[in-house]
């Protein structure tokens, strides 16, 4: 049943659902799951209280009948839930629906296959430096790149494409890594994303100068190899693209704290155990799991999700730079998915 897509009081309509589907990861990367507050102490979500795939699977047709048409699974990392092809074949199977994930890429060489003959579109990995000793320092990890490397190959044989690399930059940490991944990845037909390291959850300490703003980013890549922008592609984009003037593919440019983009922002997120937050940086969600397990029915379920997107005000990245950030008890990104 097709529904007027709802809108929030900043005029926003409700058109992209980001889906964490556990808590867990095999990595401890410094900016999302810190060892030292995500160790072997951690207590994750109870299975019990996950999401299971039906119900998600329901919650995907309702959120479809409000206006969405894109859905990204996440985590945490989406490849460490059990059954997550046959989630993928449920939600393949809502009308209209874009399917994509983010994912590490470690599991990729297992998974590509199945998840595109599951209805898998695309996928996007994270990976934040080629240097093995970079990239272990920043995803606290023995791993090396060639993994994540190995997954990228495997989602490309697969046809989950074109894959997006996403690369969170920090300022002293992995900023002299930003030009070699162009170099690696220019003119392979992925297209590589730099991310500013951003202030989500209370564990990653973050620090405003720690951030390598997007127009100092372009302005790195421009000097070698000279760029030009491109238009938006949809509604809501976060990315701001660029494209090699020789013709070798497109970056894109994710400034959420020098850019924000909260003015056109469309994108719910729903947590591993039901909650739907309106916003990455927000402190709370609305347990839907809840009405799901007292028996709501879709009509009730859509009366909660359209009661919650039209009150929506969020726009925490344009206030950043009025105001000292307050961390509180602010929702992790493990939780939410990025």
């Amino acid at each position: 049943m097709m529904m007027t897509p709802v809108a929030d009081r900043r005029y926003r309509h409700l058109r992209d659902l980001r889906i964490s589907i556990t808590d867990r990861c095999n990595l401890r990367c410094r900016y999302c799951m810190p060892r030292e507050h995500f160790g072997p102490g951690h207590h994750y979500l109870d299975p019990a209280d996950l999401l299971t795939f039906d119900e998600i699977a329901r919650l995907a047709r309702v959120f479809a009948s409000l206006g969405v048409r894109k859905i990204r699974l996440t985590g945490g990392e989406p490849l460490l839930r059990r059954g997550v092809v046959d989630l993928v074949a449920l939600l393949a199977a809502v009308p209209g629906l874009d399917l994509a994930m983010t994912t590490n890429g470690l599991l990729l060489p297992a998974f590509a296959k199945r998840l595109a003959e599951a209805g898998l579109r695309r996928v996007t990995v994270s990976l934040d430096a080629l240097d093995d000793a970079v990239f272990r320092a920043l995803a606290d990890t023995a791993v090396p790149v060639r993994r994540v490397l190995d997954g990228i190959d495997a989602a490309t044989r697969a046809g989950l494409t074109p894959v997006k690399v996403n690369m969170v930059v920090k300022r002293g940490v992995n900023d002299g890594c930003v030009l070699p991944m162009v170099e690696r990845f220019r003119g392979s037909g992925h297209i590589l994303r730099f991310i500013e390291y951003m202030d989500v959850g209370a564990t990653n300490e973050w620090q405003l100068g720690e951030v390598l703003p997007a127009a100092e980013i372009v302005r790195l890549i421009d000097d070698r190899y000279p760029l030009e922008p491109l238009g938006a592609t949809d509604v809501g984009e976060v990315a701001t693209r660029y494209r090699f003037r020789d013709g070798a593919g497109e970056i894109g440019v994710i400034g959420s704290v020098t850019r924000p983009f909260c003015g056109d922002c469309t994108r719910a997120r729903l947590s591993a155990e039901g909650k739907v937050h309106t916003c990455l940086f927000s402190s709370g969600g609305t347990d839907l799991r809840a009405l799901l397990r007292a028996g709501a029915s879709d009509e009730e379920l859509r009366s909660a999700i359209r009661a919650l997107w039209g009150a929506r005000e969020d726009r925490y990245s344009e206030l950043r730079g009025r105001r000292t950030p307050s961390r509180g008890d602010r929702v992790e990104m493990s939780y939410i998915g990025g």
